[in-house]
């Protein structure tokens, strides 16, 4: 049966050959209309490149997640330092007074506990029997003038921490720290430093941008005051008696009491008093990766890969708060991201959250990397999970810690790195397999992020997932 014509449709008159076409006219409009749609193909075929061009140029964004200390601002420095080296290096110098500060830090949490040790009113002394001796499990530490005059000389470092924080900071606040402490501080404990941080939609770069211009003058004629000379100076004059504090046995056994592990913790530089505290001292990529300038909310970085099988183009890399209080802002995020890279320090098994003294982090970090798997809107995001911190994991099961005593399900398997490592791997694999909502695979890395040669290596093998995947979501695979 053919199909119906309808005799009163316009575009059937204008389209229908004249009734009396010849031959040679019959010829001339088909090369017309086979010209025509040549053209129209051309144009087509122009429009779909254009479109896949769009779509190979959009950005590869990548969220980073994890709970507060986890590596997350770590990562993506790792990232600028293996793909983005110009951007690297026009940035390393204004990181000195990062690292500067963090070394300050180190000396003044010392400082003020000590202060509370040798105070009249200190545990110690309330501690001790009337005959003078310390009573029930005090550390028989016997401060000396030595500690008093360490006390004293130190003291200017306390002014070089002020002048820093409002260098960097420039009316930014400051937030309880969530860093040291295995466990919470009891009643008679020192309080903990607040943790300094800058609050801004571009991150530490707004920071570090005060201090790669310093000394130029203003719109006003005025200049730039620039510190950093006299924060050499005095530091290099305190390098001595640095050292003297830090080596102290009675400090460390001081440390100890109150479970503060300075070394454990992000931007511990204590053991690098000689190189840092000089008058010439500049920051090496090491120092870099290592310095620890926290951020509140959501940052976003953006820097052109330089090498790489995404050499020229561009990478967004999201750093959000790990905090309770900062995860609200992370759900917007998990729509249109190409890869989410979620970090879980595993050597704070036997750790507690600062916000949350009864919970314990490890635990933390399995409930989040819940939430983030069941996600409805990740279902085709790729999900990669870098199991972090292995070195500080090794350091403490060598010293003797055992992971049953914080981790009960963890039985009486062997309290070997290889051991622990893969029973926690397990773990998150089971989590990821239960709630993810749809069937998902695993990607798992065992890193330390601080370790800059083994983390580019796993970073090349990431950057080829993710590129991967970012041109399966553009069509182009």
């Amino acid at each position: 049966m053919g199909r119906s014509v309808d005799l009163d449709d316009p575009f059937i008159a204008v389209l229908a050959p004249p009734p009396d076409e010849t031959p040679v006219e019959k010829a001339a409009r088909e090369k017309r209309e086979a010209e025509a749609r040549r053209v129209s193909d051309e144009i087509d075929e122009m429009l779909r490149q254009e479109r896949a061009g769009m779509k190979k140029k959009r950005p590869v964004r990548v969220l980073l997640l994890g709970q507060s200390e986890s590596g997350k601002s770590t990562t993506l420095k790792n990232f600028q330092l293996t793909y983005a080296r110009k951007a690297w290096a026009e940035e390393r110098s204004s990181w000195k007074a990062v690292v500067q500060l963090n070394l300050v830090r180190n000396v003044n949490t010392i400082l003020d506990l000590l202060s509370r040790e040798m105070g009249p009113l200190s545990p110690r002394s309330r501690s001790q029997s009337p005959d003078g001796d310390l009573g029930g499990d005090s550390v028989e530490a016997a401060f000396t003038e030595q500690h008093h005059l360490l006390k004293l000389r130190l003291g200017p470092l306390r002014r070089i921490q002020y002048d820093l924080e409002v260098r960097l900071g420039s009316g930014a606040t400051e937030a309880v720290a969530s860093s040291a402490p295995a466990a919470p501080f009891d009643d008679d404990a020192v309080p903990r430093q607040q943790e300094f941080y800058v609050r801004s939609s571009n991150g530490w770069k707004t920071a570090l941008d005060k201090f790669r211009f310093l000394g130029r003058r203003d719109e006003r004629g005025g200049k730039d005051y620039d510190c950093s000379g006299e924060v050499a100076e005095v530091l290099a004059g305190c390098r001595e008696d640095v050292k003297a504090l830090w080596g102290d046995a009675v400090v460390r056994d001081v440390l100890r009491r109150h479970k503060i592990r300075l070394e454990e913790a992000s931007g511990f530089f204590l053991d690098d008093v000689d190189r840092i505290a000089t008058r010439e001292y500049e920051p090496s990529d090491d120092d870099v990766i290592r310095a620890r300038l926290r951020t509140l909310g959501v940052q976003e970085y953006r820097f052109v890969f330089e090498i790489g099988r995404t050499a020229g183009h561009e990478w967004r890399m999201y750093d959000v708060g790990g905090a309770r209080h900062c995860r609200a802002a992370w759900l917007p995020y998990f729509d249109d991201v190409d890869a989410v890279i979620f970090l879980a320090p595993v050597s704070a098994f036997d750790e507690k959250l600062a916000e949350d003294p009864r919970v314990n982090r490890l635990e933390d970090s399995y409930l989040l990397w819940k939430s983030v798997c069941r996600s409805k809107l990740l279902a085709k995001t790729q999900i990669i999970l870098f199991l972090n911190k292995i070195d500080l994991l090794q350091k403490k099961l060598d010293s003797g810690v055992q992971v049953k005593d914080s981790v009960p399900s963890f039985g009486d398997r062997s309290n070997d790195t290889a051991t622990v490592t893969k029973y926690f791997q397990q773990h998150f694999r089971e989590i990821a397999k239960q709630n993810s909502p749809e069937p998902r695979p695993f990607f798992v890395h065992l890193t330390s992020v601080i370790d800059t040669k083994s983390t580019a290596t796993t970073l090349s093998v990431v950057e080829e997932g993710i590129l991967r995947d970012h041109l399966r979501r553009a069509d182009l695979l």
